[in-house]
């Protein structure tokens, strides 16, 4: 659905790595849906007049000055796990530097991107990998090295099944009698 959380927080003397630092605390204390997906700095907080948070008064995110520098991906494994990532979060693209859950990623949409390339790549791993790995180029570095690391029989698996999906139904009549 294209939601996601945002946060909106002022900060004081933070350094380069506030990101980083933040995310790592609240990884500690929150379950991952309530962290939030991007991050909104601001100079002050809206209050109303009576002193509280004005929500309404939060500006709306503004999407470019969130984005990280696209670097477009190169290899085929690299294209086909950033265009599940594209269709899974609903956004145009994704690039190498992208991180899954800044894009809006969640250990729901995490399920369905690992199911999707359990498919294509006929690989066997867990959701823990895009937690461990959340941007495009690292995740897909942990893939590439899990896949060099098949034993032959299961390439020679892979290869047999793409070879017979490729078959038409006369064919795999002839095959099976």
């Amino acid at each position: 659905d294209g939601k996601y959380l945002v946060g909106y927080l002022v900060l004081q003397n933070a350094g380069d790595d506030w990101r980083e630092v933040l995310a790592i605390h609240l990884a500690q204390h929150l379950p991952d849906y309530m962290v939030p997906a991007q991050w909104m700095l601001l100079e002050q907080m809206p209050l109303s007049p009576n002193g509280k948070l004005d929500r309404k008064a939060l500006p709306a995110l503004d999407a470019s000055r969130q984005a990280r520098e696209y670097v477009a991906p190169h290899s085929e494994l690299e294209q086909q796990i950033a265009a599940i990532w594209a269709e899974v979060l609903e956004v145009e693209r994704v690039g190498m530097n992208d991180n899954f859950f800044e894009l809006g990623g969640h250990s729901l949409l995490a399920t369905q991107v690992v199911v999707r390339l359990r498919e294509q790549l006929h690989a066997e791993f867990d959701v823990k990998a895009i937690f461990t790995t959340p941007t495009l180029a690292d995740f897909s570095a942990q893939i590439a090295a899990r896949q060099t690391n098949n034993s032959p029989v299961q390439d020679a698996l892979a290869k047999s099944l793409e070879a017979l999906k490729r078959l038409s139904a006369e064919d795999l009549d002839k095959l099976i009698s």
